[in-house]
């Protein structure tokens, strides 16, 4: 197929902000996660399907099968839909403990 360009569980994309290898970033209104250290503006890999640990609102429980968020503004992923971005759904439950700040989450298509 002369058409095809590449899969697309990762794509290349500018930074919006410096990321370490690991971290979220909202591109536009694509989220990804960042495959290797990138500074802002610069072109970098971006994994934007797959489950993926990553920091969230710190003292918020999650549960199976709930919808995750990105807030932006804290660069943590939240139950909390209000001004944020669905980026998938949660993979494993987590206690609202303080200290619990990394949570499971499948990224790509939300039913």
């Amino acid at each position: 197929m002369k058409n095809f360009i590449q899969p697309g569980e990762t794509v290349t994309f500018a930074a919006p902000y410096d990321r370490l290898s690991g971290q979220g970033a909202l591109i536009g209104t694509i989220f990804g996660v960042a495959q290797e250290d990138v500074l802002n503006t610069v072109r970098a890999p971006f994994c934007i399907e797959g489950v993926f640990e990553l920091a969230k609102a710190d003292s918020q429980a999650w549960t199976e099968g709930a919808k995750i968020y990105w807030d932006d503004t804290n660069k943590v992923c939240t139950t909390t839909a209000m001004s944020n971005t669905l980026i998938g759904v949660c993979t494993e439950a987590v206690a609202s403990t303080a200290g619990l700040i990394v949570g499971r989450v499948r990224l790509g298509i939300v039913a």
